[in-house]
């Protein structure tokens, strides 16, 4: 079933269509930076494109949107990803993974490209789809970690397998030209929202890397070796890359130990 938004899981827990936050004062058609409450950590667009991060900052800068209750308009410039898809896409078949999609248009590094959406679960539901699949089924499970200033972790799983919108056929690449940053707009359950890494030509193939990294940043010895058993369940990886690591990404966190 198709939806380009998340959709409360099976298990009901979490409800990504409930608006919790409350919406910035701004009169104007487009809030300014510190003026805004949406726009307190910073600008977070320059012209639809993603401002990157500065290199000094050890965190990336969170991402909100402003949202639903809001007074500014909507040619507000911090409405980006909740406007959903801009540009045209192709699901198409690709010779060793299966379904992929590309784009038919040209697409300039920062720009947002789609969101991955699904069903927002809950640990316990993430990791019982997880127990019951078998070598043979795709996983189209994404867990989202973001680590905060105070040392917790937020988690997010997301599951397209049944509802879902396009991000669904993204394939994963050593060397993406996605990367994935949550963005909240309405909620603390953020949207999965995959940007423009590098610009794109018409007719590439987009990619991310499951794992959350970006253009293979240096990797602990233990993700790099990982452990036999491990490696049996592995899939894997035909992105074809200068620095492709053979194997999909692994979450050993969503199964059981061995």
């Amino acid at each position: 079933q198709y939806s380009p938004d998340n959709v409360a899981g099976a298990d009901g827990d979490i409800d990504p269509t409930e608006i919790t936050f409350p919406g910035c004062s701004c009169l104007t058609s487009s809030c300014v930076v510190h003026v805004c409450s949406c726009l307190c950590h910073g600008e977070n667009y320059n012209s639809l494109c993603l401002r990157p991060t500065d290199k000094e900052e050890e965190y990336a800068r969170p991402v909100f949107e402003c949202n639903a209750m809001c007074q500014c308009g909507e040619s507000c410039q911090n409405r980006v990803v909740q406007r959903g898809l801009q540009f045209r896409l192709e699901v198409f078949k690709t010779e060793k993974k299966g379904w992929g999609l590309r784009t038919l248009e040209f697409i300039a590094k920062g720009r947002f490209v789609c969101e991955y959406a699904g069903e927002v679960l809950g640990f316990n539901e993430a990791h019982r789809r997880i127990q019951a699949q078998t070598s043979k089924d795709s996983n189209y499970i994404i867990a989202v970690r973001e680590h905060l200033h105070s040392g917790q972790i937020m988690e997010t799983f997301v599951d397209p397998t049944y509802i879902g919108n396009i991000g669904r056929f993204l394939n994963h690449s050593c060397e993406p030209n996605l990367f994935m940053v949550p963005v909240r707009v309405d909620s603390m359950v953020p949207k999965l929202a995959l940007f423009a890494a590098t610009d794109i030509s018409a007719g590439e193939e987009l990619s991310y890397d499951y794992s959350g990294k970006f253009h293979n940043l240096p990797i602990s010895n233990r993700e790099q070796k990982p452990l036999e058993e491990d490696n049996r369940l592995r899939k894997p990886c035909y992105c074809g890359s200068r620095t492709c690591a053979s194997f999909l990404p692994w979450d050993s966190s969503l199964f059981s130990t061995p």
